[in-house]
């Protein structure tokens, strides 16, 4: 058995990039963090998450993320399960986050954001717990 344990993000501004995920995951915290020299260049990094997963965000980004219209080489999305769309969507909206489109069908409910590094992030929400139901497609 194997399951995710992070994902480790390349953002401009951690401030701005705690906001979002704060607003997603508020029991997530801080588990650690330092300074590093990375490849000639000097950033901060830290860990945000939980006991079993986390995010690993390192500042000092430059340029843009890919087009996500385009069909550019790079990261589409990730996405995360959520037991309560509606209250993570209205967590974020209070955070001052929209979604960028949403889906739903008879087995899921999506909604896409976009955070500030242009990450597009889904959160799905299974009204199923049969696999044959939560992977079928309409």
């Amino acid at each position: 058995m194997m399951h995710l344990e992070h994902l480790n993000l390349v953002v401009r501004d951690m401030d701005k990039a705690l906001a979002f995920y704060g607003a997603a995951f508020p029991h997530w915290q801080v588990r650690g963090g330092g300074r590093q020299n990375w490849y000639g260049t000097e950033r901060n990094w830290l860990h945000f998450g939980d006991d079993y997963h986390y995010l690993t965000l390192n500042d000092s980004g430059k340029g843009e993320n890919r087009d996500l219209s385009s069909n550019q080489v790079g990261l589409a999305h990730f996405a995360f399960v959520t037991h309560n769309l509606d209250a993570l969507i209205s967590r974020m909206h209070a955070a001052g986050f929209e979604p960028s489109k949403g889906a739903q069908s008879t087995y899921r409910s999506n909604a896409y954001f976009i955070d500030a590094d242009g990450f597009e992030v889904e959160f799905v929400q299974y009204h199923s717990d049969l696999p044959s139901q939560r992977n079928h497609y309409e």
